[in-house]
């Protein structure tokens, strides 16, 4: 979990440096890609086990909502201080308690309403921040970070129950290869070739995307949500560091604290979900 956390920050650096000549849709494309062609050898071995999945609609789901979430955090990065997309991006845990409750129809406790009512206390100070930077407070890049971190936590609430039953490649796999096709239609309405450095690039965009994602499944699938979380948010500090080194983006105060606001009222509802989970395990798959 911390290599995914280390490895996303690398490919967000990356969109961002080459954002203002490629668009998100064609970022989106090439990451997709190159972590096809990364993928080929492995899936060449066995393409049946690879693609083996008992529970098809859940994965083409994930993929298809995955998708466009990718575009949408995509332009988040381009546009938004480093630090401040990926904070927006952990709200992801926030948006799980009202799909919990109007989505699943399940009984959400005064402790995680509250905690989620707090964590979008802490965006609005981010928001607030990035309006004394002279962004719009609620202007598109912020609306996509949103929007991107809602439609995440749809798919993040399905990962831990499909890993019960396919491998973390299997899952990757599948990932990869409806994202390449997802993602091509948008892609072509955009399309520019790129030169042989941004190509490059590109590449390695992709091949550290593959590398992020199959690491976040790993980890998922090997450790406790309750302890996987907490370590997934040192992309925050990464970010940050990043941003200042390389971008010469200095977070504002309030920046930092809706950030705290925001990690902390995620923690808090990762561990509600967690004392549930322990209360009424799920039933063993048949």
């Amino acid at each position: 979990m911390l290599a995914s956390a280390l490895t996303f920050t690398v490919m967000a650096t990356l969109i961002k440096f080459l954002g203002d000549d490629y668009p998100p849709a064609l970022q989106a494309f090439y990451r997709q890609a190159a972590g096809v062609i990364v993928l080929l050898p492995w899936m060449a071995r066995d393409w049946r086990g690879a693609f083996h999945t008992t529970r098809p609609w859940i994965v083409i789901y994930r993929s298809a909502v995955g998708s466009v979430g990718m575009i949408l955090s995509f332009y988040a990065v381009q546009k938004l201080p480093l630090a401040d997309a990926n904070a927006l991006s952990f709200t992801r845990s926030l948006w799980i308690v009202p799909l919990a409750a109007f989505a699943l129809r399940e009984k959400v406790g005064p402790a995680r309403i509250g905690a989620a009512l707090v964590g979008f206390a802490g965006v609005l100070l981010m928001l607030k921040s990035l309006a004394d930077q002279g962004h719009t407070v609620f202007g598109l890049p912020q609306l996509a970070a949103l929007a991107s971190a809602a439609m995440f936590a749809t798919t993040i609430t399905g990962l831990k129950s499909l890993t019960r039953d396919h491998s973390p490649f299997t899952l990757l796999v599948w990932a990869q290869a409806l994202g390449f096709v997802f993602i091509l239609p948008p892609a072509l309405l955009v399309w520019r070739w790129p030169t042989l450095p941004d190509f490059g690039l590109l590449v390695a965009m992709g091949v550290i995307g593959a590398i992020t994602q199959a690491c976040y499944i790993k980890g998922m699938q090997e450790g406790d949500a309750a302890a996987m979380a907490p370590i997934d948010y040192t992309r925050l500090v990464f970010a940050t560091l990043i941003g200042f080194l390389i971008f010469h983006e200095v977070p504002g105060l309030l920046t930092l604290a809706g950030a705290a606001i925001v990690v902390g009222s995620a923690l808090v509802i990762t561990w509600r979900e967690h004392l549930i989970a322990r209360r009424d395990p799920p039933p063993p798959l048949s």
